[in-house]
């Protein structure tokens, strides 16, 4: 199996079949990508029930002959300032994955870019100055309008150029993740990336 380099001589670099012919598992892509999303939710909402409201010990009045409903406390969860019914506390989020799972997910999805001709890889990527105006006009030679750009280390001058697009994102290899992944259309990647990507998931 073969893939194409956007380069002057057209290269060809040789990708495992066995790695990357797998079949989109989308239960297995989903989970996983669920997990991550679960992952990065906060959990830190908290709320005081009855017993942690500050005052409320002495009974507001007596029990029969006013009149009124009974009540045992003003801090009960029918009154104004009292406790919460059921308060919420601090959780994780957090879900289980298997490093074997994730690395399936990983190349199923990466296999269905390859089948759709999503990937796209170039020898390298460089700027001479961190100028918007120039990353978009390579991206608009390569045809590539919803795009993900990955490259096998963090460029100053790549960061700068592509942080004010809305429709690309530049992920550096080793915070690449499934949901990156899915978000675009197309993905741009270094060889030198590809390379360390194919040795991790092979």
């Amino acid at each position: 199996m073969k893939l194409k380099v956007l380069a002057a001589d057209a290269p060809t670099v040789e990708v495992s079949a066995g790695a990357f012919e797998a079949p989109f598992n989308e239960p297995l892509v989903h989970q996983v990508v669920t997990a991550y999303l679960s992952t990065g939710r906060q959990g830190t909402k908290a709320q005081k029930s009855k017993a942690e409201v500050r005052g409320g010990g002495r009974k507001p009045w007596r029990q029969k002959g006013t009149g009124r409903a009974r009540a045992g406390s003003i801090r009960s969860p029918l009154w104004r300032g009292g406790g919460r019914t059921f308060a919420a506390r601090t959780r994780s989020y957090a879900q289980k994955v298997n490093r074997s799972m994730y690395r399936g997910a990983m190349r199923s999805i990466v296999s269905e870019l390859i089948r759709q001709d999503c990937l796209v890889l170039v020898p390298e990527l460089h700027l001479e100055a961190p100028k918007t105006r120039d990353l978009v006009t390579r991206l608009k030679t390569w045809q590539l309008d919803s795009v993900l750009i990955v490259t096998e280390t963090i460029d100053e001058r790549l960061v700068l150029a592509a942080r004010n697009l809305t429709w690309a994102e530049l992920c550096p290899l080793g915070r690449l993740n499934p949901l990156a992944l899915l978000r675009y259309e197309k993905v741009l990647m270094t060889l030198p990336a590809w390379k360390q990507l194919e040795a991790r998931l092979a």
